[in-house]
């Protein structure tokens, strides 16, 4: 037939045999005449003349409209063409969820996933489209001893070709962070070499055409020596700068920290209060702490302002977060010791800034609450379960202070909290002497001479005592001049002698 079918028709929402007829009119034979519409059926319901399509049946269905205008309908006949409509409509369907569901697969595996940049692009072939409905129909994935790095490889070069095909920068370099991200954990180191070498091409692409998180996150890898192996401030720096100008909040802190500290650029206070302030603008964290304490105590030339740093201080702790919980610490010193009509002193107070600061992992901020726990400060009680449970936090941290405290605890034990550990004690004991903390020096000296730990060694313990004695540790000092260390005492006081 010649005539088109009715887009509603195509799509599959409503079929011919779904529209009624009404009864009323009678069943009448009409010269079959492609301008005219197809007669009604005997016995089915039909709508007003307005109601009825304006486009024919398809030919399927008129060869069935015309076989039944030879006589009636036979229910049975009527049941089963219902019947098929129902299962080719299920199956119309079907396809069409399979299609939506491949199509937003193919999406999402597009926007996960080494890009020669110089070529130009080229359109896909039949065979990558082939390889593309590999993907699709998840037969990379069926058990076996490749399956993870078949469907690694996979993923990563939808992605690849996704950002091949795009102008968005935004897209390529969610890739190339991906790609360093994805090659980190890689055994083959020239797999992982590769990978890194294609990332840092893209990201010195997108830098060089302005774009501020590829700078950034450029600076990143030079400053953590991820880039050449060690730290490069020399190139972070101009990175930094050129995103604290495109408004990158993170680079300007960065900036100011080098102008700060010297690091790519020689020191200059005035420049590092500049990029503080214009990060600071934007709310960043770390750039308020910092103002915060140079306005507090009046370092890099500000004129000191206690009420101004605490108002900078309190921004920063609304803000903190895992990398930047620095104000928490510094406020709940503050209430500790109060500042006249400033600051008020609230121990109670200090310790809530104090557990906030540990929930994000600051190191510092669980030591001195241990110490709390431990000692009974700032209203606390004491209680040796909640004192090592901080002093642990701490101390995986390689927090010094908070390893010599958790190794004076495993010296003597607590009750149904912790058993007293002799190797653990010296573990702890040597993690904080590995950061040069004196007292933590002076009891390895102590250990090994008289034999808590893995070995009794004179001679290593007067090295031990030597370098305790550099760090400034006096017992040390009168242990090498020949003053006997009491052996015999035991439990309290031995941690109290060595500790």
């Amino acid at each position: 037939m010649a005539a088109s079918v009715s887009p509603v028709i195509q799509n599959g929402s409503v079929h011919p045999q779904d529209q009624p007829i009404s009864p009323e009119q009678p069943h009448q034979q009409q010269p079959h005449d492609d301008s005219s519409p197809s007669p009604p059926l005997k016995g089915l319901p039909q709508l007003p003349p307005q109601q009825q399509p304006e486009q024919p049946f398809q030919p399927q269905e008129m060869q069935q409209l015309q076989q039944q205008e030879e006589g009636p309908v036979d229910p049975e006949m009527q049941m089963q063409m219902q019947q098929q409509y129902e299962y080719e409509q299920q199956m119309y369907m079907q396809q069409q969820q399979q299609q939506y569901e491949q199509e937003m697969m193919f999406q999402q595996q597009m926007n996960s996933g080494p890009i020669d940049w110089q070529q130009q692009e080229q359109q896909l072939d039949p065979s990558s489209m082939a390889q593309d409905q590999s993907v699709l129909s998840h037969s990379h994935l069926k058990p076996g001893h490749k399956a993870t790095l078949l469907s690694y490889t996979q993923t990563l070069e939808l992605y690849r070709q996704n950002a091949k095909k795009t102008n968005d920068p935004e897209l390529q370099f969610e890739f190339a962070a991906f790609m360093i991200d994805a090659g980190k954990p890689l055994e083959d180191p020239q797999t992982r070499a590769e990978l890194f070498d294609e990332a840092m091409k893209l990201l010195r692409k997108l830098a060089t055409n302005g774009h501020a998180e590829s700078q950034h996150y450029l600076a990143e890898c030079y400053a953590s020596g991820f880039a050449k192996g060690k730290p490069d401030f020399d190139k972070a720096f101009p990175l930094w700068v050129q995103a604290s100008k495109h408004g990158h909040p993170d680079a300007a802190y960065r900036t100011g920290r080098c102008y700060d500290e010297g690091l790519g650029t020689r020191k200059d206070n005035a420049r590092a209060v500049q990029f503080y302030r214009k990060a600071a603008s934007a709310n960043h964290p770390g750039a308020m702490w910092r103002l915060g304490v140079v306005t507090l105590y009046g370092e890099l030339g500000v004129t000191a302002s206690p009420r101004d740093g605490v108002k900078w201080l309190k921004r920063s702790s609304q803000a903190a977060t895992p990398e930047f919980p620095f104000a928490l610490y510094e406020l709940a010193q503050l209430h500790e010791r109060g500042i006249e009509n400033i600051v008020f002193v609230d121990p109670e107070y200090s310790i809530s800034l104090y557990s906030q600061a540990a929930e994000l992992g600051h190191a510092a901020s669980a030591f001195r609450l241990g110490e709390c726990w431990e000692y009974g400060k700032l209203g606390c009680n004491q209680d040796p379960r909640l004192s090592i449970h901080y002093y642990t936090l701490a101390a995986q941290q390689e927090h010094p202070e908070a390893c010599f405290a958790l190794a004076a605890w495993y010296l003597v034990g607590s009750q149904g909290v912790l058993p007293q550990s002799d190797a653990e004690a010296y573990i702890w004991a040597k993690r904080a002497a590995d950061k040069d903390l004196a007292k933590a020096l002076y009891a390895m000296g102590y250990f090994t001479e008289v034999g808590i730990g893995p070995r009794k060694d004179l001679d290593e313990a007067i090295e031990w005592y030597k370098k305790a004695a550099v760090a400034g540790d006096k017992r040390a000092t009168e242990r090498l001049e020949g003053v006997p260390v009491d052996t015999k005492k035991k439990g309290k006081d031995e941690k109290c002698i060595v500790m």
